[in-house]
Formats: structure tokens, C-alpha cells, sequence
């Protein structure tokens, strides 16, 4: 593993531990050049499908992009960090379930939209506006009337 401070591949693991739901190992390295301590994280590698973009462009999945979406979603929301994560990896668990070996951008974008609404309705509006591409107000509006009328059931 490559030091992230001096660049250098000699480590030592000087602890492993297995996360609580068993689905990564955290390690804690100390490098050989610098001395320095870091953490590496490693967990088994899902087949997940390619995301094809607007443009038509094609790329790996990026769990880390889901987590930057939402995050720009939640912001200054009383949301723990936690349970962005926690969506990040429900959404990439029920991709590798899929089985496909692409999916559109948008679809990614609609599994997460349920899942965002029970966490908090504000940043479920606001990620809708950008994955739902509303065009003017009134569509804003429809969605609006929507998170409106599903919460007096």
C-alpha cells in the first residue's frame, strides 16, 4: 500500500478489524519511510454495473458519487453523516442484486428518491429537483403537493 504522506510502498499493518455488519476490514498501517500511521479499508469487490451518463458516456459505479449527492442534498439538515452512508450502501447493495451490467443515471437516481423521502423530505425535494430535471415551477409545485399529501396518510 502506498503511503498517502511520503509516496512510499513499504507498510507495516500494525491492526486489522472486521467492520460490525462484516462487509469491510479496517487496518491501521504504519509506513516504513515516514513512519507515519494511516487507515486502508477493504472490502470485497461487488459486480456492479456501468452507469451510463446523460451524455451517453459510460463509466464505473462510484458509491463515493451517491455519497457527494446526497450530501449536497442533506446539507445544513439535522441528518447524521451515518445514514448518508448507510442509503449510499442500500442503493449500491440493491444494484449488485439487479444483475445488470448498465444502468442510467437516472434509474440510480429514482432507486435512491424513496429511500431519501422516509430519511427527510426537504432534501428529498431538493434531490428530485436536480434527478427529476423539473423545468419550471409548477412541476416543482406537483412534487411539492405530492410530499404534502403523502404525509397527512
Amino acid at each position: 500500500m502506498r503511503c498517502p504522506f511520503c509516496a512510499v510502498d513499504e507498510d507495516k499493518v500494525i491492526d486489522s478489524r472486521t467492520s460490525k455488519d462484516g462487509s469491510e476490514i479496517r487496518r491501521r498501517r504504519v509506513c516504513s519511510g515516514c513512519d507515519r500511521r494511516f487507515t486502508t479499508y477493504e472490502r470485497v469487490e461487488e459486480a456492479l454495473p456501468v452507469v451510463i451518463k446523460a451524455d451517453e458516456r459510460r463509466e464505473p459505479f462510484d458509491r463515493n458519487k451517491i455519497e457527494k449527492g446526497l450530501r449536497r442534498a442533506i446539507g445544513k439538515r439535522p441528518v447524521p453523516v451515518a445514514k448518508i452512508s448507510e442509503l449510499a450502501e442500500a442503493v449500491e447493495r440493491d444494484l449488485v442484486e439487479l444483475g445488470v451490467k448498465e444502468l442510467r443515471t437516472k434509474d440510480i437516481g429514482e432507486r435512491i428518491l424513496p429511500l431519501l423521502r422516509e430519511l427527510d423530505e426537504v432534501s428529498y425535494v431538493r434531490y428530485a429537483s436536480i434527478y427529476r430535471d423539473f423545468r419550471d415551477i409548477d412541476e416543482f409545485v406537483s412534487e411539492l403537493s405530492d410530499v404534502i399529501k403523502a404525509r397527512g396518510r
